[in-house]
């Protein structure tokens, strides 16, 4: 007999972040400034531990709520987008595609290191920002962390990342 694969998972109503973003896709089509009410769910898998359980949900839940928060009403902008050029000056940011322009007050806004403010971008990085923070405690024993978010009702990203190998 094989072991079992145990998982927990953890998604709460105020595991959410309302944020405006706008993405670019087929080359140049940029889609207007929107906003939405993100919600998140976070899922890891590994071995049960001495306490019979793979994971405390409350850590797991307070650390996810935490990335959460830093995201919430804020505008989210891409820092590595081939062609939405972001610029940090004292007070303000200035986001620019082709003939478009975007000035938001510099404390509004969230300058991701991503290449698209995606959900399926903004899942990974808070998955990458997750294991960060889960990494001390939880390295050679959790072996993946699954990150959802949904962008409007029923339309979720997920990204999936195979802790062992970050």
């Amino acid at each position: 007999m094989s072991d079992p694969t145990f998982r927990v998972r953890v998604t709460k109503d105020h595991l959410v972040f309302s944020a405006a973003h706008f993405i670019t896709f087929n080359g140049n089509v940029c889609e207007r400034l929107h906003g939405h009410n993100w919600r998140t769910a976070v899922e890891v898998t590994g071995p049960l531990d001495e306490n019979s359980y793979v994971f405390d949900f409350i850590a797991l839940r307070d650390r996810l709520q935490e990335i959460v928060l830093g995201l919430d009403h804020h505008v989210l902008l891409p820092a590595h987008h081939p062609k939405i050029r972001v610029t940090q000056r004292e007070r303000e940011v200035e986001a620019t595609f082709e003939e478009r322009r975007w000035i938001f007050p510099r404390e509004d806004c969230v300058i991701l290191p991503i290449a698209n403010t995606t959900a399926e971008l903004i899942a990974r990085w808070i998955g990458e920002r997750l294991w960060d923070v889960l990494k001390p405690t939880a390295a050679g024993h959790i072996h993946a962390l699954q990150i959802e978010v949904e962008e409007n009702f029923g339309q979720w990203a997920i990204c999936t990342l195979d802790v062992t190998k970050l």
